[in-house]
């Protein structure tokens, strides 16, 4: 098999760039370098690696999980992966089975008394108190009507976006810094770091915001990080200060490394009977979020905890 590209893995395999990057940092896939050529490429034991992940991330089996178990030659590892999601799974249905036979009850009661003004007697019904109460209170996105038969179905249903919100972001002057590199999204964030240490930001703007996004040379990958930094104030280099101007964008929160949920974002806009997509420069924007209270903590320590706003920039339909 010949060495695919980095472009043509994306296209082969319907994967972004920027989950391509993700896996090599964190050592879950490797590319290699080709002599005299400017992109990375993937031989076929990267590709069939990849082939597993991919399958493994359809079955929401978490990357830490995916690393442990690629990495390791035992079949226990696997398995007791496995188990712990059937288990989760489990646990999901058997509470979307709950929260269902309560608003069937719910629509009972409702249709017997269609006339009736609701009351809080409804919602304070003992029996069915009591069985919301055993509910868990995290959100699930699994869908009743799922089977695990057809794992391309399963995939295409569970990416179907609920919880997209449409922000407006005010116009801000920010202090960006631009790497280029193996590892720009680490190079930026230590500068970064270093910035917010020497400039005692936090404190000068405790209400500032953390953006980043691919920003590529030529062939070589590059990424770009902004800081919101009050309009009066000077940076020294290798940071420059830049005037964002805002405007309306499509959101979607993820954990880091969840990034294949860019595609199911450009979907939902593209899907959208509401809005359309809005050509701008950057085209789409990762905030990471609670960034104030994450800075100080090393690139290692940010992605175990880290949750990033994806953002497409967005504008609604002219009506005809």
């Amino acid at each position: 098999m010949e060495l695919q590209t980095i472009s043509e893995v994306t296209k082969n395999y319907q994967i972004s760039t920027r989950t391509l990057r993700y896996y090599e940092q964190i050592g879950l896939l490797q590319s290699l370098k080709k002599e005299g050529y400017a992109y990375r490429t993937y031989d076929e034991c990267s590709l069939k690696r990849l082939e597993q992940i991919l399958i493994l991330r359809k079955l929401r089996i978490p990357l830490k999980e995916i690393q442990l178990v690629l990495q390791s030659e035992e079949s226990r590892v696997a398995l007791v992966a496995f188990q712990m999601k059937i288990k989760e799974l489990s646990n999901e249905i058997t509470a979307l089975t709950t929260i269902k036979t309560v608003l069937e009850q719910f629509v009972t009661i409702l249709r017997e008394n269609a006339e009736v003004e609701i009351s809080t007697g409804l919602l304070a019904d003992e029996t069915i108190r009591k069985i919301v109460e055993t509910l868990p209170a995290t959100k699930t996105k699994l869908k009743e009507d799922i089977g695990m038969n057809d794992l391309n179905i399963t995939n295409n249903h569970l990416s179907k976006l609920e919880d997209v919100r449409i922000v407006y972001l005010p116009p801000a002057s920010v202090a960006s810094i631009h790497c280029v590199g193996v590892t720009p999204e680490y190079d930026t964030g230590n500068e970064m770091q270093r910035f917010m240490i020497q400039t005692n930001l936090a404190n000068i703007k405790p209400d500032l915001r953390h953006f980043g996004f691919n920003h590529p040379d030529g062939a070589d990958h590059g990424y770009e990080r902004w800081v919101t930094i009050p309009d009066n104030m000077e940076v020294q280099k290798p940071f420059v200060i830049k005037y964002f101007p805002g405007g309306l964008y499509a959101a979607h929160m993820i954990p880091m490394g969840n990034f294949e949920e860019w595609g199911w974002l450009s979907k939902w806009v593209k899907n959208s009977s509401e809005y359309e997509y809005n050509l701008s420069d950057p085209d789409c924007l990762e905030e990471h979020l609670n960034f104030i209270n994450q800075y100080h903590l090393s690139n290692e320590e940010i992605d175990k905890c880290a949750q990033l706003d994806l953002l497409l920039p967005i504008k609604p339909i002219a009506k005809v």
